[in-house]
């Protein structure tokens, strides 16, 4: 006896559904380890609190960067940790498993997730899905017709843009310009404008609470605390949302190219469809205050926010176990 799960294993998060129940687990992608002795402390959200916060022999790492294994044991074991508190009783057989995948993954890339999941306690034939392709699902977008349809998904390590049509997709870009990047784009315009040295948990904090993509019509402040770099002293600013606009202006303008660049990929009529149906935007980026403006600004066409963002890829793993009809979609 087996049970069927789906994993959207991402760079920031991990959520899985379980078939029959739903999201079940819904956990960052972070692993706390004592590097003397190699043993794992704590795993998820227990593992995120101790970033910055732990002694030289205690390190936080996400055993995924940029949408792919950076680190296949400490992968392996956050995932069989993650399985066994979904899986409260115990079965003779490890379950069957369908994860999500970046469209930009390699062979090699793909087949490291395949072991991982193996070696976590999965059946000996765990199955993935397109990243894309499932968040088009769980944004409940129709892709199983001749009409063209594009999906932004903005996740913490990849941004996933794809043109999908008649259950497949058509053209697609992945860049490893996301979340994290935004963030980053944050601690280093502190250490530049202020001389103030955040952490990455101080810089998505400011991308949630005044971040900013598209100018405000209403300023927005926060007083942000860190280390001066040049007294080694606390010190304290005062952030506004326009500092944040012009510190992560970068990223979000490659984020925007790459959507142009797949735009210029896709045949005329399904770009004209597309014109007519909008770009539907999901993954935690999409959350990001003003994206959506900024996008239909520089492009010209109408955006959709999704209206789950952050669980579009696992709710749309979910229909593919509910529904044998889609099953044909895993690979």
């Amino acid at each position: 006896m087996a049970r069927d799960i789906g994993i959207d294993l991402g760079t920031s998060n991990t959520l899985i559904y379980v078939k029959g129940k739903g999201i079940i687990l819904r956990e960052p992608s972070v692993v706390a380890l004592n590097t003397k002795t190699n043993e794992i402390l704590a795993v998820g959200t227990e593992a995120k609190k101790m970033i910055g916060r732990t002694p030289a022999n205690i390190v936080a790492v996400r055993p995924l960067q940029n949408g792919v294994i950076a680190n296949f044991d400490v992968t392996q074991q956050m995932l069989k940790h993650f399985i066994k508190a979904v899986l409260v009783k115990p079965f003779l057989t490890g379950p069957n498993i369908l994860i999500s995948v970046s469209s930009g993954i390699t062979e090699v890339e793909a087949m490291a997730v395949k072991e991982a999941a193996v070696a976590a306690g999965a059946n000996k034939r765990p199955q993935i899905i397109s990243a894309p392709i499932a968040a088009a699902l769980g944004a409940d977008v129709d892709i199983a017709g001749s009409t063209g349809s594009m999906v932004v998904d903005l996740g913490g390590g990849t941004t996933e843009i794809a043109v999908l049509s008649m259950n497949g997709i058509v053209t697609s870009k992945s860049i490893r310009i996301a979340g994290d990047e935004l963030d980053a784009s944050i601690i280093a315009y502190m250490k530049k404008e202020y001389n103030l040295l955040i952490g990455e948990r101080s810089a998505e904090d400011i991308k949630i609470s005044i971040g900013t993509a598209f100018t405000k019509a209403q300023e927005e402040y926060m007083e942000v605390k860190g280390r001066d770099l040049v007294a080694g002293l606390p010190k304290n600013v005062k952030l506004s949302s326009s500092e944040v606009l012009e510190a992560i202006k970068e990223p979000i303008n490659a984020i925007i190219e790459a959507i142009k660049d797949t735009m210029e990929n896709t045949p005329p009529e399904l770009a004209a469809d597309i014109m007519d149906r909008g770009i539907v935007l999901t993954g935690g980026g999409a959350l990001l205050s003003g994206l959506g403006k900024i996008i239909k600004a520089r492009t010209g066409i109408p955006v959709i926010i999704a209206e789950n963002p952050l669980d579009c890829v696992v709710l749309g793993i979910g229909k593919c176990l509910e529904q044998p009809e889609l099953q044909h979609l895993m690979e």
